[in-house]
């Protein structure tokens, strides 16, 4: 029997009866192992009520109360860690080492959450003028909407929630539908720390609860995470309809490999940074730009450690790479093995030939590597998002630096060399938000922002850290004055300040 997955909405499950579900598959079986239920309109409006009716309180509750309830919070997910983790696995299909180091920077974002009483401080100026003072505070939005995507299920929604309850704000979270159980998980974890019920709702299921999100009149603030195509719409959609959005797109992230880089280093981060949780990462890199004379040598490297990666199901010893989350991602995926090679670039290692530690049902596809791609190819212009890595040749840095800045994404890249001087140029001539130095995969800490330039980037607002708290309130500045019982009398003129 397949389990049911339905709503989080007012401090419960929901107990209606869903007009349309979804199947919820297990990667590494192929296998239906549950079936989701999908909002309809009046879901969505009674998920979103029940936000606006918690955060009339919500919002007046202390700062410090707050700041315990995180901390509660913080504390029992740290020691569930391990069966959010088997949750992931079970419906994403990454390992189940990868889904523990999902949760940890989850974790990282909620320690900052924590500290929302420092965060939230204003500024005040005494007697700017005679008698009068002029302060700033920042208030929460109201009820705002997160709208996650499937490869990150726990990390993702705990970039934008906790900062958004911190702030004092009512969520609807709208995860992924292809492993939307983690969501459920995490909401009754922040019901067990005190979050008063309708603090945070979860709402499942497709383009009818995002629009009925977007549009929504009482919502004020979008987070989405997704494709570039997707969050061109939520952007455009969102502030159509007077709300605050952050969309953060897709990517195609490069790694410039430097004549004089350690190449056992760069191939090492390469595979690691390339094939982790079956490439479906936003900050996966995509792309390796070989830079004069390191393209055979780099290639016969990667090509080596590519061969030794142990492929399987995520919940077995040893394997360090699962199946691709569901069975039309992965036939899309493999498209582009075809694509590559009727395209003229070298198929230097297949993933379809890849042995595989696990069911023969299950949504498989092994590391596959590129050379000679040129960026004409859709290999290198398309987002592919799966175990498919490209090696782009270039005679130098510069023909590196315009190739990564002609490209429309910009959200992480990153330089591998021994050069000091190399590495300061590259972070400052390259247009991408996010940048490694000898770090193939740069997300930020919890406490700075995540965030990407251009096609990865719909908003000017980034992801967690002081940005996080910056999109969740708003400013408001205060003039006030108290008079002694001589006020002077009424004058017309434009207030001046002396």
């Amino acid at each position: 029997m397949t389990k049911r997955i339905s709503h989080w909405i007012d401090g419960k499950p929901w107990a209606g009866v869903a007009q349309r579900t979804g199947e919820v598959y297990d990667p590494a079986t192929g296998q239906v192992s549950g079936r989701v239920d999908f909002a309809s309109p009046s879901e969505v409006d009674e998920a979103v009520s029940a936000a606006a009716r918690a955060f009339a309180g919500w919002r007046d509750t202390s700062l410090a109360a707050r700041s315990n309830v995180l901390f509660a919070f913080r504390e029992l997910l740290s020691a569930r860690r391990r069966d959010l983790a088997e949750i992931v696995t079970a419906e994403h299909g990454k390992v189940l080492d990868d889904a523990a180091g999902e949760i940890q920077r989850a974790l990282e974002a909620v320690e900052f959450a924590c500290g929302v009483p420092h965060l939230l401080k204003g500024g005040f100026s005494e007697n700017v003028s005679r008698r009068v003072d002029v302060y700033s505070i920042r208030q929460p939005l109201g009820v705002v909407g997160v709208i996650s995507p499937f490869n990150f299920p726990a990390m993702v929604p705990l970039w934008f929630v906790p900062n958004a309850i911190a702030c004092g704000n009512a969520v609807v979270l709208k995860p992924s539908e292809k492993d939307p159980s983690a969501s459920n998980f995490v909401a009754e974890l922040w019901a067990e720390a005190g979050l008063p019920d309708g603090v945070l709702n979860v709402l499942h299921g497709d383009k009818v609860a995002v629009d009925g999100l977007l549009t929504h009149p009482t919502v004020r603030g979008i987070s989405f995470v997704g494709s570039t195509p997707i969050a061109r719409y939520v952007y455009e959609t969102g502030t159509r309809h007077g709300k605050r959005v952050q969309a953060l797109g897709g990517a195609k992230n490069h790694m410039v490999v430097l004549p004089d880089a350690d190449l056992d280093l760069a191939a090492d981060a390469a595979v690691s940074a390339g094939f982790g949780s079956a490439g479906e990462r936003c900050m996966a890199i995509a792309v390796v730009v070989a830079v004069g004379p390191t393209g055979d040598e780099l290639v016969g490297k990667i090509s080596d450690r590519m061969a030794r990666l142990h492929v399987g199901d995520g919940r077995r010893t040893g394997c360090e790479m699962g199946p691709l989350v569901t069975a039309a991602h992965r036939d899309r995926v493999a498209s582009y093995v075809d694509s590559g090679v009727g395209s003229g670039a070298t198929l230097a290692v297949d993933g379809r030939d890849h042995p595989v530690d696990g069911s023969s049902d299950g949504f498989w596809l092994g590391p596959t590597l590129f050379d000679h791609v040129r960026p004409d190819m859709s290999i290198y212009t398309d987002e592919i998002f799966g175990p498919v890595l490209s090696v782009v040749r270039v005679p130098t840095y510069e023909s590196a630096v315009e190739l990564v800045n002609a490209n429309p994404y910009g959200n992480g890249t990153a330089i591998f060399t021994n050069d000091g001087g190399a590495a300061r140029r590259y972070q400052n001539e390259i247009e991408v938000g996010m940048v490694g130095v000898n770090v193939p995969i740069p997300v930020p800490v919890g406490y700075y922002s995540f965030g990407g330039w251009k096609d990865s980037l719909f908003g000017d607002t980034h992801a967690y850290g002081p940005d996080g708290i910056h999109f969740f309130t708003r400013n408001k500045v205060v003039t006030s004055r108290w008079l002694d019982p001589s006020h002077g009398g009424v004058n017309l003129g434009f207030p001046r300040n002396d």
